[in-house]
């Protein structure tokens, strides 16, 4: 089938009141990002739906990435054929030669934005259910839940037609949430929290610590493909990776072993704030999940938490690991993150964490320490890249070594 558009409908997006225009243009601006390496499409985003001429492009390499574009409830190829009964005829005759079997039920579903055309819906809908029936004996109409909607758009540039509707991604539009920051790890929980993020909306941006030379550019890059995978989500997104080693270091050297997760966690809160305010972001977004590791207590994130009054969001909260690896699968992260390069939070990880820190010790440790300029050189540090869907950055060999680690 040679389709020439697909057509767009929109999901929570129909709630939006007088906010509506500006989540579709959202959408608009977003689909254009993910759609980008496609120089010949034409997508124009209207307030009902949205309109994705192909122009040539290969219309399965387009769905890939449609399907992903948060904000998206369904979608449809489409046809388009002249404003001419008999084109439209031969066109449903050549569309049923693929799809009729026998038994099938069908109905046709006619629109008009065009009231000029010469026919109305109901006479379409006879003209069409009539040539369908003379042609393919061995299907029926059915008007309620019918195996197959043909449906038939007249608009004032041609007749277009349609009849498989594939789920989109759901979600609003990236960016029409506000924006935030994630701290992105190697592991599985971070990027389904990015995943779920992204989905309700939030424009991320990802931080990633890195700790030279006790982490490898192996890690670093792991961390940036992780970015990569989330990408077509939503287009680009920026990765700031920001040095950690000095602080691990100090931390490690200044700080009982019990507290090290603790304070350096700290430390990290405390850079995130920094970026966020000159990134104008609303909040931190991680991957806890609440008792899953020391750190990751309600006694560890109070004192953890200390250190600032911007909001921390953990998407994954309250999901069990099995549920979390089930999204970490179906958004093809997981045997990412099970690469074996160690982040900075596992080479600098102490033997026995307290579950239970204090927030009255943590402060007293990190006071013998140079708290403020600690945090001035990382932020002096730091480097920001953007990232696509397009992108790469671990090579086959890098990941052929992993799987021998």
């Amino acid at each position: 089938m040679q389709y020439t558009e697909i057509t767009v409908r929109y999901g929570e997006l129909s709630t939006k009141g007088k906010n509506r225009r500006s989540f579709i243009d959202r959408l608009g601006t977003n689909t254009r990002n993910a759609l980008a390496s496609f120089d010949k499409l034409e997508i124009k985003a209207h307030r009902d739906r949205m309109h994705i001429r192909l122009n040539g492009e290969d219309y399965h390499e387009v769905v890939k990435l449609v399907k992903k574009i948060f904000g998206i409830q369904n979608f449809s190829p489409a046809i388009k054929v002249g404003r001419d009964v008999e084109e439209v005829k031969r066109t449903a005759i050549e569309i049923f030669n693929e799809i009729a079997t026998d038994g099938m039920t069908f109905k046709i579903n006619t629109r008009r934005s065009d009231h000029n055309f010469e026919y109305d819906t109901n006479q379409l809908n006879d003209i069409l259910g009539g040539t369908i029936l003379d042609n393919f004996p061995q299907v029926k109409v059915q008007m309620k839940q019918p195996d197959i909607t043909l449906r038939v758009e007249v608009r004032s540039d041609g007749i277009y037609l349609s009849y498989e509707q594939i789920p989109g991604a759901g979600g609003l539009p990236v960016g029409t949430a506000g924006k935030g920051l994630l701290m992105l790890s190697g592991g599985i929980d971070s990027p389904v929290a990015g995943y779920l993020a992204l989905k309700r909306g939030v424009d991320l941006e990802m931080v990633h610590f890195y700790s030279p030379p006790y982490t490898s550019e192996q890690a670093l890059n792991k961390a940036k493909e992780l970015t990569a995978k989330l990408a077509p989500y939503v287009g680009k997104i920026r990765f700031i990776q920001v040095p950690f080693a000095e602080i691990q270091e100090t931390v490690k050297k200044d700080v009982p072993a019990g507290y090290l997760m603790t304070i350096q966690r700290r430390f990290m809160l405390r850079l995130c704030e920094k970026i966020a305010e000159q990134r104008h972001a609303l909040a931190i977004f991680n991957g806890e999940s609440l008792g899953q590791v020391a750190s990751q207590t309600m006694e560890s994130m109070a004192a953890i938490n200390d250190v600032t009054s911007m909001p921390i969001l953990r998407p994954v909260v309250s999901m069990d690991k099995n549920d979390i690896i089930k999204v970490a699968e179906e958004i093809d992260t997981f045997n990412l993150s099970i690469k074996p390069y160690e982040d900075c939070c596992t080479v600098f990880a102490p033997t026995a964490p307290k579950t239970k820190p204090r927030i009255d010790r943590s402060r007293e440790y990190e006071s013998k320490l140079d708290v403020d300029g600690l945090i001035e050189r990382s932020l002096a540090g730091i480097k920001i890249t953007e990232i696509t869907s397009a992108d790469h950055f671990l090579n086959a060999q890098e990941e052929s070594f992993a799987e021998l680690l």
